[in-house]
């Protein structure tokens, strides 16, 4: 899968920042992603056997112990029609505490309950142990049985094992197993953004689950795709065209959902954490997202900036006094402007990454053809070289 194309392979550049040496999340220092994906079985669903066609992504904030070593961190609902285990605790302390893991609906209770037994198996024997750990879901049931809840705590350690820096795998990988996105194949992507030097030099880093989307509104760098490669030519999962809501099979069929996860090396407060996740709405607005009713777009931002926070009581000369750096609320610009752009660009490499995928009952979600996507961007004269 890291062998796939990705937008910028096919001449498609988003806005105006420059990306990372990797552009992915794994672009802010430390940040490291695995993933474990679950591919069985074909034909007809039988509900506890398959076919299945899902998984679990996990991102590790940073190279330290995120268990013993939290980091600011800040949350957006654009539409709550979705589950991120964990937020209260965030909004309320602006802390994260665990790793991040994006799996399918219905396995959120078994990967949030696998993450705590891995921390407890982790952590020095006899101590005690307490967490709220993030997970995030999507739901995946077009094309796998999701009723069948095949994600079992095997599954996260194999994840959590496969956590590295580098290049991240996207597509129909992990967590975006069996994921759509615009009516195409959809599922993971990723991309960066870095801020000049004169500007801080800070890094931007964006991971997204994307499930999400009617064809007719995708639009890539502005340009109207879905209008061009409408359901007629690359037929949809759904079987016939979707009419947003007034279109009823199913929850998913209206709506859809996509977790967004947005890390930085800048030193940020945890409500400026808060003010960056909220600007990811506006990449997923670029692509032709809506956040319609029916949709779980929950997004999430970390900072690595002030590494060294305690998880627990300090020492009592520092009366608990800490030192921190934080920047002032008018040099965010920059950041958000990287957090809309990686954005945008992480679900499009999704949507190019995604390979063809044929799943329950023979359902096929077609992935967004490469020839006639760098032809319409042509014909629109977005191609960039």
């Amino acid at each position: 899968m890291p062998g796939r194309p990705r937008a910028r392979d096919l001449g498609i550049r988003i806005g105006e920042g420059s990306p990372g040496p990797l552009n992915a999340i794994t672009d802010v220092d430390g940040v490291r992603v695995g993933h474990v994906s679950i591919i069985e079985g074909d034909g007809p669903l039988v509900v506890g056997r398959g076919p299945v066609r899902t998984g679990v992504t996990v991102i590790d904030p940073h190279s330290g112990d995120i268990w013993t070593e939290p980091v600011f961190a800040g949350c957006h609902i654009l539409n709550g029609n979705g589950d991120m285990t964990g937020l209260e605790w965030i909004r309320d302390t602006g802390l994260l505490h665990s790793p991040i893991a994006i799996t399918n609906t219905h396995s959120v209770g078994v990967v949030r309950d696998a993450l705590i037994s891995h921390a407890i198996r982790t952590r020095p024997a006899g101590s005690a142990y307490w967490s709220l750990p993030v997970v995030g879901e999507t739901w995946d049931g077009r094309l796998s049985d999701i009723a069948g809840q095949h994600v079992r705590p095997e599954h996260v350690d194999a994840a959590l094992a496969d956590l590295r820096g580098g290049p991240v795998a996207e597509g129909a990988v992990g967590g975006g197993t069996g994921m759509l996105c615009h009516e195409f194949k959809g599922g993971i992507g990723t991309a960066s953004r870095l801020v000049p030097p004169s500007m801080g030099g800070w890094t931007v880093g964006v991971l997204v689950q994307a499930n999400y989307g009617r064809r007719g509104l995708l639009r890539v760098d502005g340009v109207p795709v879905g209008e061009a490669i409408p359901v007629g030519e690359v037929p949809s999962p759904w079987g016939r065209p979707r009419a947003g809501i007034a279109f009823d099979e199913g929850l998913s069929g209206r709506g859809g959902s996509i977790i967004i996860v947005v890390a930085t090396d800048a030193p940020l407060l945890p409500n400026q954490c808060a003010r960056l996740a909220q600007r990811a709405g506006l990449g997923l607005a670029r692509t032709g997202g809506l956040g319609a009713t029916s949709s779980g777009d929950l997004f999430i931002a970390f900072a690595t900036g002030n590494r060294g926070l305690p998880a627990g009581e300090v020492p009592p000369e520092t009366h608990g006094v800490i030192e921190l750096r934080a920047l002032v609320d008018t040099a965010l610009d920059p950041l958000f402007e990287a957090t809309v752009e990686a954005t945008e660009e992480a679900i499009v490499n999704a949507l190019v990454a995604a390979e063809t995928m044929t799943g329950r009952d023979d359902i096929t979600a077609h992935a967004l053809p490469h020839d006639r996507l760098v032809e319409v961007m042509r014909r629109y004269g977005r191609l960039r070289g």
